[in-house]
């Protein structure tokens, strides 16, 4: 009976309210809310939907409304500042003081518990280098490029529009194009909001081939070539794989594809926008390369890699292998880490699938320096990175530079709402909607975002100069040092290995991936039989 209590006690109140309304009629404004309270009661009451709604007539609809709160109530008020996920409040902080100007200074040391596993440092110099270069900048293309293109150290990450705003994407590209970095279009295709301001653009090719497909889906050559070769377009980036979702396609329904998103994805209004797991235009490292030659070709020469989160090793020196007995290049290739951020996906492929940046770091860096290859080819990084340190750590694992999402939309004004999936993004950053787009003021965002990068990048140099070093390039695994436990720390090179040149093509079996590069084939992604490999026959 106690159950009931709420609607019983509307019920006495409607009745009272009614018996006084002829004498005072102003208790109409009370009789209505009291009316209405009644129709919810009674409604949880004979609806089958919801069991506490049926059980706990109106007061159940408080657990959705606190719900809907949680993320902010915890961020706020519950969190502390080195509490949250993915990103903690002290990294926002960070980032929005960055994007504004603000003083970004830290008081009275470390919050951090530098005895916890957790904690990794950078070795300094007792000789600063104040000569230091005051921007670094990565030269990317080989000798088979013939439009390389300057990369910035820290520059935008994927982000597609259909994912993103028109609004964030335009802002996004804005303040690219004030900082001279460049803005990566996501496989969603190179919307005219990504064309607006005229910032460098890196065209990421999914499996969709947005923008650049047939009426079934397949890769269109000419459609590819007739935007590739715009003179904005500084690179080209095949996606195989996302950090945070990796193996898994994606689908954009099609209440959401807008005439203009179906424009800029080159898909039918209104139809489901599906992204395929795999490509289709090659199955085989060999195939691959072709594909990398072709759009080199159709590009009229400029950059093009790879990008992916690297998964089953021995599919990593397969492309090296095809590499070597092809000749054919890769320009770049960006190492997207496990806990990389999405709009949504199923949650046992963010937690429980794709290798963590540092680890898919390291893998890609070793192979590329054991077949041979490191001096062509050039090597990015992305996966929460949204510091100086983030830089420096990546450098130390072999980056040439780093890519940031979610630091990028932070500097736009997110406060991690986690409503990305939704379409409800209280920022107006991940939605659609018009009206919550109507908050994001493209001038003054976008001069945040500059900042925000300008600053990082500063930041790099800082810690560059107090390592007494002339560049990021310099830093070196033995300079970034991890904690084992309370009592134990090593530098990285004494952690995970680190490969001398060739040693893949000379002696493979003295290095700790001889079954990897053993089981590794050209003619497919496969994996040859190994005989080192245990047998469960």
């Amino acid at each position: 009976m106690v159950r009931f209590v709420v609607p019983i006690l509307l019920v006495a109140a409607a009745a009272l309210l009614g018996f006084a309304l002829p004498a005072n009629p102003w208790l109409i404004w009370l009789l209505a809310p009291v009316v209405l309270l009644l129709a919810v009661a009674l409604w949880d009451i004979v609806q089958t939907s919801h069991t506490l709604r049926r059980n706990y007539p109106v007061i159940a609809h408080m657990r959705w409304f606190f719900e809907d709160l949680r993320p902010y109530l915890r961020s706020y008020i519950v969190e502390s500042d080195l509490d949250g996920r993915p990103f903690n409040h002290n990294d926002r902080a960070l980032v929005y003081a960055r994007a504004k100007g603000d003083n970004s200074s830290h008081p009275f040391g470390t919050e951090l518990n530098v005895y916890s596993e957790e904690y990794d440092w950078l070795n300094h110099s007792m000789m600063p280098n104040e000569r230091a270069a005051e921007e670094f900048r990565v030269d990317v293309g080989g000798s088979q490029c013939k439009k390389p293109y300057s990369a910035a150290i820290l520059n935008i990450s994927a982000m597609s529009f259909g994912s993103l705003g028109a609004k964030a994407i335009e802002t996004l590209n804005l303040g690219a194009q004030q900082g001279g970095f460049y803005h990566d279009t996501g496989e969603g295709g190179f919307s005219p909001y990504h064309a607006k301001h005229g910032g460098d653009i890196v065209w990421e090719i999914g499996s969709g081939y947005f923008g650049c497909r047939t009426n079934d889906g397949s890769f269109d050559p000419d459609k590819f070539a007739r935007t590739a070769v715009l003179d904005q377009i500084k690179m080209i980036e095949i996606k195989l794989s996302q950090g945070a979702k990796p193996g898994k396609g994606g689908m954009l329904p099609g209440a959401k594809v807008t005439a203009e998103i179906a424009e800029t994805r080159d898909v039918p209004v209104g139809k489901d926008c599906i992204s395929p797991a795999a490509h289709t235009a090659f199955t085989t490292p060999l195939e691959l390369l072709d594909f990398v030659q072709q759009l080199r070709t159709l590009s009229g020469g400029k950059p093009v890699g790879i990008k992916l989160c690297v998964g089953q090793p021995h599919e990593i020196f397969a492309v090296m292998k095809a590499m070597l007995e092809t000749g054919i290049k890769l320009d770049f290739i960006v190492v997207d880490g496990g806990e990389g951020g999405t709009g949504a996906a199923p949650v046992e492929l963010s937690d429980r699938v794709g290798m963590p940046l540092r680890e898919g770091l390291i893998l890609v860096n070793n192979a590329l320096i054991g077949a041979g290859l490191r001096g062509d080819i050039r090597l990015a990084a992305s996966g929460k990175v949204i510091s100086g340190a983030s830089l420096a750590m990546n450098a130390a694992l072999g980056a040439d530079w780093s890519n940031a999402a979610r630091g990028f939309m932070f500097s736009l004004g997110c406060v991690q709402s986690l409503q990305c999936h939704t379409g409800k993004c209280p920022t107006g950053i991940a939605t659609q909607s018009v009206s919550r787009q109507r908050g994001l003021v493209v001038e003054d965002k976008a001069e945040r975002v500059h900042r925000f990068q300008k600053e990082t990048a500063a930041a790099l140099r800082d810690i560059v100069v107090s390592m007494g070093l002339e560049n990021p390039s310099q830093i070196r695994p033995h300079h970034l040092h991890e904690r084992l436990n309370a009592v134990k720390s090593s530098s990285i090179d004494r952690i995970y290995p680190f490969l001398k040149a060739n040693v893949l093509i000379d002696t493979p079996e003295a290095t700790p991936y001889a079954r990897f590069w053993a089981a590794a084939q050209t003619g497919s992604f496969r994996a040859l039989p190994d005989i080192r490999q245990t047998s469960y026959d």
